[in-house]
């Protein structure tokens, strides 16, 4: 994905994620909110963890 930082404003508060009935909510600000299966909310934790590695990389590039 190819996304233009000039035109979105990015979220500084971060989503809280609960489990209940075997399934993972992520709440995040300005009421957005995500029902995920155990396995998708693990690939999108590993997802995101990647993706801001890669992101403080090129802030630090000045990319």
């Amino acid at each position: 994905m190819n996304y233009s930082p000039s035109h979105i404003q990015p979220e500084t508060e971060p989503g809280v994620a609960s489990a209940e009935g075997g399934l993972v909510f992520l709440d995040g600000p300005d009421g957005i909110a995500k029902t995920m299966t155990p396995d998708a909310a693990q690939r999108t934790g590993q997802s995101l963890v990647e993706a801001a590695a890669e992101a403080e990389k090129q802030k630090a590039a000045g990319a």
